[in-house]
C-alpha cells in the first residue's frame, strides 16, 4: 500500500481480493493492502504507535509486531510494514505476540515519567491505552530515569516534552514527508536520541498543529489547549472549516460551553485529517472580548449605542425603503455566512429589493462567470494518479494550505506533474514539471503560446525549455486540471480571463478548480451573491412570490459599488460579514467611499474597521454557533455545525434577513432552518435531491453540480501597456498570516503575522544598487514617493517587484489602483 490509499474504501464484496487467515478466520485483504489495515478492516486491532494511514510506514516503534506464517514457519513480523501475501496466516494473540508486546511496552515505558495526571494527552493516549491492553502491568526498572527541561517551546503555538517522546518518528514524517517543512528532526544518538528543531530555529510551519494532532504520546501538546480541559469534560462536533474554501473537515470540542479545540477529521475527499494552523486555532476568536454581542446604532451625537433588536432592524429597513431606485443600494461581503444565510439574503436583496449590486468578492477573487461556468473538476480528480495540474494562480501554501498539502503529495507521490504559471516561484519548489513565471500582464501572452505550440523560443523570463515541456504536458492525453485563482491582486482579472481561454482552446477537455481564498464565498455565487442576474446560478423562480424573475442590468462588483459611493450615486451600503477599508485591495477607493455614502448597515461579528463606521450594526452568530451548509470550491456540500451557544444578543445570519424582510413587510416564506433548506432545493439547480439532514454526517458530502443554460464567453485579447524599462511590475498577493479579523481576534494567532517588505529579484536590486536589506524610495506614476524596505528575493522574477498584503510594515494598498491591468513602479536608491 502506498501512503495514498485509505484503508476504511476498501469493499472486499466487490473486489474479493487476497485470501488470508487472521486469527482461525479467512478474510480477503486488498490487493497490495498492508496487514495492519486489513486487520483493522475485519474488525482486529493490531496496537501500534509509529504507523499512520496517511504516511508512508517505516516500522519504527516495534509495537505491532504479530505472528505471521507465509509458509515457512511462522514468525514475528511488523504488521505496518507487511503487505497481506496469498494465504498468509496470521496470529495477533498468541503467546510470542502478546510477550512481543509486553516486552515493547516496558522498554518505551523505561524513561517515560508516567505524568499521566498532568498530561494534556491523558485519557486519549495510545501509550496509556496500548500500556493498559497490552502491557506487563509493572516495571522491573528501578533506576533513575533520563530527565530534559520540561517543557520547551518549539514554536508560539507548539511545546515540546522530550521525557515522553518514544522516537515514533511521526511529528518527523509529518513535517518532512507532507508539510515539506523539515524543520523538526532527530538528533543526538543511542539513548540520547531525541527529536527537536535546529538550534536558533523555531518550529515555524503552517502545519504545526498537525504534530500534536498525531503525536502518539503527550509529547507535543498545543499551547492554546494546554491545560483547558480534559478529554473527558469535552463534548464533539463534527463540522466544516469555513476558514477557506477547500472545507476541511473538523471536529469540534467544547467544554462548559467554551470551543477548546478544533482537531483535523479525515475526509477523503478533503483534507486527510491535516489543518493548517488557522484553520486549526481560529476558534480562539469566538470567545474574544472583541465580539459584537448586542445591536449598535448611531446617535445624534455620532456615537454607535446599543439599542433595541426591533429598533436596529426598523433603521435597516428605512435605510433601505429610502433610495427610490435600487441600484443606489449596495451589497459587499457575504462569504462568511453558511449556505442558508446566503440564500436569506440574496433571496431578501435580489429576490424582494431588486437589488442588484451585490458582490461576495471583494477585489481579490474572480468574475462569476468564471466561478460558475468552468468545468469543475474535483481534489480527487486533480489528484489522480498520472494527472498533470496547471497551476493559474496564487502559492496555494498561502491561500489554500491544505489543498497545498493534498497536491503535493500527489506530485510527491503518485506521479502528477505540476505546470506553474504564477507571478513568482511558490512553494512546490523545485517538484514543478515546469516553471512559466511571467511578468504580470504577460500571462495571457504565455498561455497563448502554450496553446499555439509556439514554445521554440524563449518569451519574456520564460525558456524555451520551460515553455516546450508545459506545452507537451497540456497537450496530453493525461487529465489536465486547471487550478484557477488570483496570484497577482495588480494585475487586472481580464488577463487571467484570456490565459483561461487560451488553455481551454489547447485541451478542450480540461477541467478547474477555482482557488478563491475567502470562505464560503463559491456558496455565496451559487446562491446568488453575486452582481446582477445570471441565469440557472441564483435562486430565482417564479414560483415565488414577489420575486422579479426578469434579467435585469448587470450589478455592480465591490470596485463598482465603491465608486457609485464616491461619485455620489450610492446611497446605502450594506455589509455581510465584510471589512472594504482594511480588506478591499485598493484602501483609497475605499476610504473615500466610505467618506461620500449616505447610510451603512454592518451585519458582523467584531468591530472591524468599517463596522466603525456603520450607522446600524446587527451582531451576528459565527463559526461553531450556527448550524449551516459550506460549498466548497470543487462544489461539494457538507455539515457546519453549531457547538456553543452564541454570546449576548448575536443571532444567525439568515434569522437576521428574515427578521428584515417581516418588518419590510414581506415574507421570506421560512421561519425553520428546514424550511430555509427546502425553499433551495425548490429554487436552486442542482440542490432539489440533497439529503440535508444526512448530507456530509459520517461519509463525505456529494458534489453538486449546477445546470448551466450559459456558457463564460472569453476573449484571448487582454491588451496591456508595454513595461516600462526604468520600472518594475508589482506583483501583490496574499499570505497565511495576516491581519485579517479573525485572525487578530485569535490570542494565539495575532502574533503571527510578520512585516511586509518590497522584494525585488537580485539582478534588479544590483541593477538599482541598492543593498538588500536597505531602504529605499517607491512611487506609483506620478504619485508620492513612500519609503520601504527592499529585500532581495530570487522568487521574484526579473523586472518584477512583490510585496504581501495587509501585513505589518508596508502597506500594499497604497501602490494599488482599481482599473489598471497592470501597475509599474519605480524603486529608487535614498
Amino acid at each position: 500500500m502506498t501512503a495514498t490509499e485509505n484503508p476504511e474504501s476498501a469493499s472486499p464484496e466487490t473486489n474479493p481480493g487476497v485470501p488470508f487467515t487472521l486469527n482461525g478466520v479467512e478474510f480477503h485483504a486488498n490487493d497490495g493492502e498492508l496487514l495492519i489495515d486489513a486487520a483493522k478492516r475485519h474488525g482486529v486491532h493490531i496496537p501500534h504507535f509509529c504507523y499512520h494511514p496517511r504516511m508512508t510506514p517505516v516500522g519504527m516503534c516495534r509495537m505491532c509486531l504479530v505472528e505471521v506464517d507465509t509458509g515457512r514457519g511462522a514468525g514475528l513480523q511488523p504488521s505496518c510494514m507487511l503487505p497481506v501475501t496469498p494465504n498468509m496466516k496470521v496470529n495477533t494473540e498468541s503467546e510470542p505476540t502478546t510477550k512481543a508486546q509486553d516486552g515493547v511496552l516496558e522498554l518505551l515505558l523505561i524513561n517515560h515519567p508516567l505524568d499521566c495526571p498532568v498530561c494534556d494527552k491523558g485519557g486519549e493516549c495510545p501509550l496509556q491505552d496500548n500500556a493498559y491492553a497490552f502491557g506487563p502491568g509493572e516495571s522491573r526498572f528501578v533506576e533513575e530515569k533520563r530527565h530534559y527541561e520540561k517543557p520547551i517551546p518549539i514554536s508560539d503555538l507548539v511545546y515540546l516534552d522530550r521525557e515522553r517522546c518514544i522516537l515514533c518518528d511521526r511529528c518527523t514524517r509529518f513535517a518532512s514527508e507532507v508539510a515539506g517543512d523539515p524543520l523538526i528532526h532527530f538528533i543526538g544518538r543511542g539513548a540520547q536520541t531525541e527529536v527537536n528543531t535546529f538550534p536558533e530555529h523555531e518550529f515555524s510551519s503552517y502545519f504545526s498543529g498537525n504534530t500534536v494532532q498525531i503525536c502518539p504520546v503527550g509529547a507535543l501538546t498545543a499551547k492554546p489547549y494546554r491545560f483547558a480541559a480534559r478529554p473527558w469534560d469535552l463534548s464533539e462536533t463534527e463540522s466544516t472549516s469555513m476558514v477557506d474554501s477547500t472545507g476541511a473537515r473538523v471536529a469540534l470540542h467544547s467544554s462548559q460551553d467554551r470551543l477548546v479545540r478544533i482537531q483535523g477529521v479525515d475526509s477523503d475527499a478533503t483534507n486527510w485529517g491535516w489543518l493548517s494552523d488557522k484553520e486549526r486555532f481560529i476558534y480562539e476568536a469566538t470567545d474574544s472580548p472583541e465580539r459584537l454581542t448586542e445591536p449598535l446604532v448611531r446617535d445624534g451625537s455620532g456615537d454607535a449605542v446599543p439599542t433595541r433588536w426591533n429598533n436596529a432592524v426598523k433603521q435597516v429597513v428605512e435605510a433601505l425603503a429610502r433610495p427610490s431606485d435600487p441600484r443606489r443600494i449596495g451589497v459587499i461581503g457575504g462569504a462568511r455566512l453558511t449556505l442558508e444565510s446566503q440564500y436569506a439574503w440574496a433571496k431578501l436583496l435580489k429576490g424582494l429589493g431588486a437589488v442588484d449590486n451585490i458582490d461576495a468578492q471583494l477585489g481579490d477573487g474572480l468574475p462569476a462567470e468564471l466561478v460558475l461556468g468552468l468545468p469543475k473538476a474535483t481534489i480527487d480528480s486533480a489528484c489522480q494518479p498520472g494527472g498533470v495540474v496547471v497551476l493559474l494562480g496564487p502559492d496555494l501554501k498561502e491561500e489554500l494550505p491544505t489543498l497545498y498539502l493534498r497536491l503535493r503529495h500527489a506530485i510527491q507521490f503518485d506521479g502528477v506533474s505540476l505546470v506553474e504559471i504564477s507571478p513568482r516561484v511558490t512553494s512546490f519548489g523545485d517538484t514543478v514539471a515546469a516553471r512559466l513565471n511571467p511578468l504580470p500582464g504577460a500571462t495571457g501572452q504565455i498561455a497563448k503560446a502554450l496553446a499555439d505550440g509556439m514554445v521554440g523560443t524563449s518569451i519574456g523570463r520564460s525558456s524555451a525549455e520551460e515553455l516546450s515541456a508545459a506545452h507537451k504536458l497540456l497537450i496530453s492525453d493525461r487529465p489536465v486540471t486547471v487550478i484557477l485563482g488570483r496570484g497577482n491582486l495588480a494585475e487586472s482579472t481580464d488577463i487571467i480571463a484570456s490565459a483561461v481561454a487560451s488553455l481551454r482552446r489547447a485541451n478542450p477537455n480540461a477541467k478547474f478548480l477555482t482557488a478563491l481564498r475567502r470562505g464560503n464565498v463559491h456558496g455565496a455565487l451559487e446562491m446568488g451573491l453575486t452582481p446582477g442576474y445570471l441565469p440557472g446560478a441564483q435562486p430565482l423562480s417564479a414560483a415565488v412570490d414577489g420575486w422579479d424573475m426578469a434579467p435585469r442590468s448587470r450589478g455592480l462588483d465591490t470596485a463598482g459599488i465603491l465608486k457609485s459611493a464616491v461619485n455620489g450615486t450610492l446611497d446605502t451600503l450594506v455589509l455581510l460579514g465584510a471589512d472594504p477599508l482594511t480588506d478591499f485591495p485598493d484602501s483609497k477607493l475605499a476610504a473615500a467611499a466610505f467618506e461620500r455614502v449616505g447610510t451603512v448597515i454592518s451585519v458582523d461579528t467584531f468591530m472591524t474597521a468599517s463596522t466603525g463606521r456603520a450607522d446600524v450594526v446587527l451582531p451576528a452568530a459565527m463559526f461553531g454557533e450556527v448550524d449551516g451548509t459550506f460549498l466548497n470550491l470543487e462544489g461539494r456540500i457538507s455539515p457546519v455545525q453549531a457547538k456553543v451557544t452564541s454570546p449576548g444578543q448575536t443571532r444567525a445570519d439568515w434569522m437576521i434577513a428574515a427578521e428584515v424582510a417581516a418588518a419590510a413587510g414581506g415574507d421570506l416564506g421560512f421561519t425553520t432552518l428546514a424550511e430555509l433548506r427546502s425553499d433551495i432545493a425548490a429554487n436552486v439547480p442542482g440542490f432539489s435531491d440533497v439529503h440535508w439532514d444526512r448530507t456530509g454526517h459520517g461519509a463525505d458530502g456529494p458534489v453538486i453540480t449546477g445546470i448551466r443554460s450559459w456558457e463564460p464567453t472569453l476573449t484571448e485579447t487582454a491588451p496591456i501597456p508595454p513595461a516600462d524599462d526604468y520600472g518594475l511590475r508589482l506583483v501583490v498577493d496574499r499570505k497565511l498570516w495576516d491581519n485579517g479579523t479573525m485572525t487578530l481576534a485569535a490570542a494565539s494567532l495575532k502574533g503571527q503575522v510578520g512585516d511586509a517588505v518590497m522584494s525585488v529579484s537580485p539582478a534588479d536590486l544590483a541593477r538599482l544598487r541598492i543593498p538588500s536589506g536597505n531602504e529605499a524610495s517607491v512611487a506609483v506614476g506620478g504619485g508620492d514617493a513612500r519609503t520601504v524596505v527592499v529585500m532581495s528575493d530570487p522568487r521574484v522574477p526579473v523586472g518584477a517587484a512583490h510585496v504581501p498584503f495587509h501585513l505589518n510594515g508596508v502597506d500594499a494598498s497604497d501602490f494599488l489602483v482599481t482599473g489598471q491591468p497592470v501597475i509599474d513602479i519605480r524603486i529608487q536608491a535614498l
